[in-house]
């Protein structure tokens, strides 16, 4: 994508935030304005993350205005709103390319650029790590500054919360940029967001600044000393007890639009000692109507039409896995009132909107925690209700010590529906959900299942729902394949594999496909002449149809989209080993090293994980 020059006469001057410091900050509104409409022409051209950077072009611009980056430290948490950071930090030209194969990185990525400090995806990681450089920054000694923008939806996660205990406490130079926007993928809730609500709209913050000011403008002394520290004006009139408490020194809420009374407030700030908090106010989507009145469904977009009131609609296609999921839950709800589901503030992702709405007493939203999440879904098992915890594979990652501690050790009733499993495309290395089978496949008392389609899924989900043990399925991004959905009662055997390509006299090799690589490796088992189970099990593992198998083949070959390592072709080796087997076997999966963001067809193709990779990767292994 060219940039038209004479649309945007001082962006295209700026290659660095140096270019950008040398502009007089009066100038600084056109450059956000040109900033905001260069976003809007990027993105609706190449598709990605919308509206959050539409929210913080003010504070970006301001941000490094102030502040000497890339040698002070500027994290983003998150990362979805970094775009305008991209554009200012010598990325502008390259923008057109974000998510895509080779191109940018959808989020702030060390590898990627100096000015990106920390590389990012999960939330409320920035506190924490902003806290680290401030404690580095104050050993170097070179005055070297450090600042972490959250949004107000990243700031319910319990690891926000420890990090600003201990940065309270040891009272190191820093600032925290609390973006609070109302809300974030999904909407917030508790009793933080609550207050935060109240302040934003009571009518004590604005009385006591316009009372203030009508005040002051009757005191010159105290009315110059006013206009030097704007800030005053705009905030540190609202209670800040709970920040305060904490240690830190709280100022606002200010307008986060307002770029010249960003700069004045955050120039003032950069030379405070001891912790900061400064809270803005801004508005996701901001500039963009369609964008500012529903930031959800403008969060990430596709390639759209900035004139059209509307995103294109998709093509019609086959349901997602993660509307499967929510299918089965409203039909399972509806004669099970004990089922109680939750999630981590993913409503709209896990296919969780119809649920919520139509079974308001049976669902929560917990906010971002995943911790908590799991421990209260053990809780409610005791308690004799029925839950299931909707969570994507690299979000369960962060429940981990819950789940082994709170769900496993006391073998509890609570199913993980691990959405997102597998390689997910675009969001690359911080989602890839390339872990779960081997993180999970070593605890006892779980049960893992993977189907290869959507009739397996829920039919996993209702065996996994009966069961009074823990249980996991775990599925794909993307669509299934077409296959007719089975009755909520009906569920399969435990441990008990498929065969989808029966043996013959002439099959040397027998391909054990784990989930929904099944048309891939089907496609493979038909080039090639083999035997194909569909394995549908990770643990318990189907022992019998492996002793089958390895009596008539010499070769197995497992196929699955996890890590090798410690994965469900790891769980095949283990049994060979263990029954003193001679057989030969062939593992294919993701490698061990981190998935980079492309599509999930590009993805596999590059790993070999589509049918013509799997075709080769066995002709080497057997010739």
């Amino acid at each position: 994508m060219t940039t038209n020059l004479t649309d945007y006469p001082l962006l295209t001057q700026i290659n660095s935030p140096k270019d950008l410091r040398n502009y007089s900050q009066d100038k600084l509104p056109r450059i956000s304005n040109e900033l905001r409409r260069f976003l809007l022409n990027s993105v609706s051209k190449s598709s990605g993350h919308f509206a959050s950077g539409l929210g913080t072009i003010e504070l970006t611009v301001a941000l490094h205005y102030v502040y000497n980056t890339p040698f002070d430290h500027l994290i983003w948490d998150v990362g979805h709103q970094a775009y305008p950071h991209k554009i200012l930090t010598g990325r502008r030209d390259q923008l057109h390319t974000i998510r895509q194969k080779d191109g940018l990185h959808p989020f702030p990525w060390r590898e990627e650029s100096e000015y990106d400090t920390l590389s990012v995806g999960h939330s409320s990681t920035s506190i924490s790590a902003a806290l680290g450089l401030s404690v580095a920054a104050e050993k170097e000694g070179l005055n070297r500054k450090t600042v972490a923008v959250i949004g107000d939806g990243a700031m319910t996660a319990g690891m926000a919360f420890e990090a600003l205990n201990h940065a309270g406490d040891i009272k190191k130079d820093m600032l925290i940029i609390l973006n609070d926007n109302e809300m974030s993928i999904s909407e917030n809730v508790g009793a933080l967001n609550n207050h935060f609500a109240k302040m934003l709209s009571g009518s004590l913050y604005t009385g006591i600044r316009e009372g203030g000011k009508r005040l002051l403008n009757n005191l010159p002394p105290i009315k110059e000393l006013a206009s030097r520290a704007e800030e005053h004006l705009k905030g540190m009139v609202v209670p800040s007890t709970f920040f305060e408490e904490l240690g830190f020194n709280y100022i606002g809420p200010i307008d986060g639009h307002d770029v010249e009374g960003l700069v004045d407030t955050i120039k003032n700030m950069r030379s405070l000692k001891g912790p900061q908090l400064l809270h803005i106010a801004t508005k996701k989507g901001k500039g963009f109507y369609a964008a500012e009145q529903d930031p959800i469904k403008y969060h990430a977009v596709p390639k759209f039409n900035p004139s059209d009131a509307n995103l294109p609609k998709s093509k019609p296609s086959l349901p997602t896995y993660s509307q499967i999921f929510g299918d089965w839950l409203c039909k399972t709800a509806a004669v099970d009132k004990k089922l109680v589901a939750i999630t981590p503030a993913m409503r709209e992702g896990s296919g969780m909107v119809e649920f919520s709405q139509r079974f308001p007493d049976q669902y929560y939203d917990v906010a971002i925690a995943e911790q908590h999440a799991v421990t209260f879904a053990a809780g409610l098992a005791i308690g004799g209700q029925h839950p299931v915890v909707a969570i994507y594979s690299s979000f369960l990652q962060r429940g981990y010590d819950q789940l082994i501690h709170d769900v496993a050790i006391q073998n509890l009733p609570v199913m993980f529906a691990v959405d997102r499993a597998g390689i997910v495309g675009a969001d690359g290395a911080t989602h890839q959900g390339s872990f779960d089978l081997s993180f999970l496949r070593c605890i006892p008392n779980l049960v893992i299942m993977a189907p290869a389609n959507e009739r397996e899924c829920q039919l996993m989900l209702n065996t996994g729902h009966k069961s009074n043990t823990p249980t996991v399925v775990r599925y794909p991004r993307g669509s299934g394949t077409g296959e007719e959905l089975p009755n909520i009662d009906e569920v399969i055997e435990i441990g008990k594999a498929r065969e989808v390509i029966a043996p013959t006299e002439s099959n040397n090799i027998a391909i054990l496909s784990f989930g929904t690589m099944l048309n891939e490796a089907n496609n493979a088992a038909v080039s090639l002449g083999a035997t194909l189970i569909d394995m549908r099990f990770i643990k318990p593992l189907d022992n019998n149809m492996i002793n089958q198998l390895a009596k008539t083949h010499s070769t197995l070959v497992t196929i699955e989209d996890n890590a090798i390592a410690g994965g469900a072709g790891s769980a095949v080796n283990e049994y060979i080993l263990s029954q003193g087997i001679a057989i030969k076997v062939l593992n294919i999966g993701i490698p061990d090293q981190f998935i980079k963001h492309g599509t999930q067809e590009e993805v596999h193709q590059e790993l070999g994980l589509d049918s013509l990779g799997i075709i080769k990767k066995i002709n080497d292994f057997i010739s």
